[in-house]
């Protein structure tokens, strides 16, 4: 009973202040990551600035090239933000 009223009040409390479950888990999140970024030393390799080793045929086409065939291998991109990059 005394649990209840614990978690009544938990609850109470994160409803008045506009909080729900998911928008706590959301800014939890977002904490910690800020604070994952924020720990980063200068060096380090973003994911952001990594670029992929292939595209997808939409990604060279919607980056701005075209997908050149006559590559022995693989089709490569060529053009665009993804010259030079595989197309798999």
């Amino acid at each position: 009973m005394r649990i209840r009223r614990i978690l009544a009040a938990v609850f109470a409390t994160a409803a008045l202040a506009g909080l729900g479950f998911t928008g706590a888990a959301t800014a939890a999140t977002a904490t910690a990551t800020a604070t994952a970024t924020a720990t980063a030393t200068a060096g380090s390799v973003t994911p952001a600035s990594v670029t992929p080793t292939s595209v997808t045929p939409g990604e060279c086409t919607d980056g701005g090239g075209m997908i050149d065939r006559s590559t022995p291998v693989l089709p490569t991109c060529r053009g665009g933000m993804y010259d030079g990059q595989t197309v798999d």
